[in-house]
């Protein structure tokens, strides 16, 4: 693929690993390319960072046709800058844009465009423990008229943001409040997908949550409010008498890539895991027997996030005294020590820059 480069004229000053915090700060440059149906995707360019300029009437801003992505690039000890599993990122962003009608990518050239576009800005990937930096991949329809169709035209963007360790004080436990009035997702949905819809209609629980003192919140399905989904903006998993549990992918959860990955390093180290429906009946009751051993979130951001209290109906549980668990923990070390090259790759996950 030809990728044009337009080299900024106004580099920007680095920011001190320690003050960088998540999503603040910007790199010098983007990545832009640009679909119609009449001539495909075209115009493949990295230029300087700048605002995006739309027509009033563009379908993204009236009927929210757009999706996105979240991965790390990370710095080792010796200098070099790699990847975790980036082309499961395109795979499901390949997997929102259909569901969401927006045009498919070319996998391997927005690989090749995501390569290209870390290593023009490998300069700003930190280099202290914990810090990476992060990558958004998003796509937006882009039809310059009014009227609810399927997309004629579209941008697809990567920016960049480097950002600081996740767990500034250690990895500790979080509290989580079971939500049991609004809903995520439902099958036939767009649950599965990450499009910009989900997060909005999640912010009213959340903020709920936030208010009573918890971090996020732990949603039911959409339909019987009965079953475990996700956390947050996170999947989740229990470990349930000695039984490692995640809900299935049932069409209303995201595939988490994470998630993917936490199974695959269980099942290498002789977990029995169970994707499977778990309704919140079950999880209160392993709470109140002292079954439920431990339970983590799991996503990109913070890699996994130990749960140390769940809230359901106004009645608290605490899970493992309050403290990581020993599964968690082990996770959080093979994950981390794989996407910074503490530990070796054994898995093949790694994709170097």
């Amino acid at each position: 693929m030809d990728i044009k480069f337009v080299k900024t004229s106004s580099p920007k000053a680095r920011i001190p690993d320690s003050e960088l915090g998540f999503g603040k700060y910007f790199t010098d440059h983007m990545f832009i390319m640009e679909y119609n149906n009449d001539i495909g995707w075209h115009n493949a360019r990295i230029v300087p960072f700048e605002n995006i300029s739309l027509h009033p009437a563009s379908t993204v801003l009236h009927y929210g046709a757009e999706i996105f992505e979240g991965l790390k690039a990370y710095r080792t000890a010796d200098g070099s800058v790699r990847l975790f599993r980036p082309e499961e990122n395109i795979k499901r962003m390949n997997s929102s844009a259909e569901r969401m009608c927006l045009p498919l990518l070319d996998e391997a050239d927005a690989l090749e465009a995501l390569l290209k576009f870390v290593d023009t800005e490998r300069d700003w990937v930190p280099h202290s423990e914990g810090t990476s930096l992060y990558l958004r991949p998003f796509m937006i329809g882009n039809d310059e008229h009014l009227g609810v169709h399927a997309v004629s035209n579209a941008i697809f963007y990567i920016i960049a943001s480097p950002s600081g360790s996740y767990y500034k004080e250690g990895i500790n436990p979080v509290n989580i409040m079971i939500e049991s009035e609004d809903v995520r997702a439902v099958r036939g949905g767009t649950g599965f997908t990450k499009c910009g819809g989900n997060y909005a209609a999640s912010t009213r629980a959340g903020k709920r949550a936030e208010e009573k003192g918890y971090s996020q919140v732990l949603w039911l399905d959409g339909v019987e409010r009965k079953y475990i989904e996700e956390v947050g903006a996170m999947n989740v998993m229990f470990k349930i008498d000695g039984e490692i549990v995640t809900p299935a992918l049932t069409g209303s959860i995201l595939p988490g890539i994470t998630r993917k990955s936490c199974i695959e390093v269980l099942k290498s180290k002789g977990y029995n895991v169970s994707e499977r429906l778990l309704s919140v009946d079950e999880l209160v009751n392993a709470m109140k027997s002292g079954k439920l051993e431990e339970a983590w979130g799991c996503g990109t951001a913070a890699v996994v996030s130990p749960i140390g209290k769940l809230s359901y109906l106004d009645e608290e549980y605490v899970i493992n005294g309050g403290r990581i668990g020993e599964v968690t923990q082990m996770l959080y070390d093979t994950l981390t020590g794989i996407q910074w090259g503490k530990i070796e790759d054994t898995f093949g996950w790694i994709k170097e820059v």
